[in-house]
């Protein structure tokens, strides 16, 4: 293959196909229609000698060669971006992009309202979108620009991802209002140890695994509870707290928003069980780059409040 003559732009279908797994997706994320991210998918296939993207399911899936290349040629694409913006400012009113962040749906119900509110008002043409943090490992999906912005509790992450605490969340115990169990302890006040051990617990677990935050703390003191419920998502735990006997520890934030709405109460844990510290993270070839920053200007005003 003469280099020379490589046609640079099909990278740019490349990274958006490992990106978007669809070749309607990846056309609108670039500007191209359907019929010609095709043909520049067939152009890359004869010139790499690999199929690259394969049909499986509603997804195109890329083969080992296209994993193979996708880090090393994002890296220099993110690079080139970056060398050709520079410090040019970044125009929100004339902005067309979407934004991709992740999140639980702590961060769906709590964050992104608010979070489209202000960027709709100043930037028309740009559009947001939250994955579940269930899509994958997160240092994976910046790597791959997969995603824009993380927003997680604490996560070990390789030096090449930048990292802003932004608020910590200590946990609420919930439970339904008038729950039989807790009659004699009042609304904000410890549950009692013996008690909070005794009765059926809930947890949000996106891996199916039955023990967190609150177990570490219990195990410190000798205890354990039960937990007879995993769910991966806070709201499905919330509800599930609302219609039976079982309690839960979620965070405060969530807690107070879902409790009026629910019908629950919240009462502090009969253990210290640490406050997880809530952060962005993203690829540090970001850094300075005027469109990343004002995205993550406008997250930071919203998580302000938390």
């Amino acid at each position: 293959m003469n280099f020379g003559a490589f046609d640079l732009n099909l990278l740019r279908v490349f990274d958006a196909l490992m990106r978007e797994r669809s070749v309607t997706r990846a056309g609108e994320q670039i500007g191209l229609s359907q019929p010609a991210v095709s043909q520049a998918l067939n152009r890359l296939r004869g010139l790499l000698d690999d199929q690259l993207f394969v049909r499986r399911g509603p997804e195109m899936a890329p083969t080992p060669k296209a994993e193979e290349l996708a880090p090393t040629i994002r890296d220099a694409l993110g690079r080139l971006e970056q060398a050709i913006a520079g410090d040019r400012r970044f125009d929100p009113a004339t902005a067309q992009r979407t934004y991709t962040l992740i999140g639980a749906d702590f961060v769906s119900l709590l964050v992104m309202p608010p979070l489209y509110a202000r960027i709709a008002a100043q930037a028309p043409g740009v559009r947001l979108r939250l994955v579940d943090t269930a899509l994958g490992e997160v240092e994976r999906l910046l790597q791959e620009d997969a995603v824009d912005l993380a927003i997680e509790a604490p996560l070990e992450t390789p030096e090449w991802v930048s990292r802003e605490p932004v608020f910590r969340s200590p946990f609420a115990i919930v439970a339904a209002a008038g729950h039989p169990d807790l009659r004699d302890v009042a609304p904000g006040a410890s549950v009692p140890l013996e008690v909070f051990c005794a009765l059926p617990h809930a947890i949000r677990s996106v891996d199916g695994s039955m023990s967190g935050w609150v177990d570490e703390a219990l195990a410190r003191a000798g205890r354990e509870r039960r937990v007879t419920l995993a769910l991966p998502h806070f709201a499905g735990v919330a509800l599930a707290v609302a219609q039976s006997r079982l309690i839960a520890a979620l965070p405060i934030q969530f807690a107070r928003a879902a409790a009026g709405p629910l019908g629950l109460v919240l009462y502090e844990p009969p253990v210290v069980t640490g406050a997880p510290e809530i952060a962005l993270y993203w690829h540090s070839r970001h850094d300075r780059n005027p469109a990343h920053a004002w995205l993550r200007d406008h997250v930071r005003a919203v998580l302000a409040g938390y």
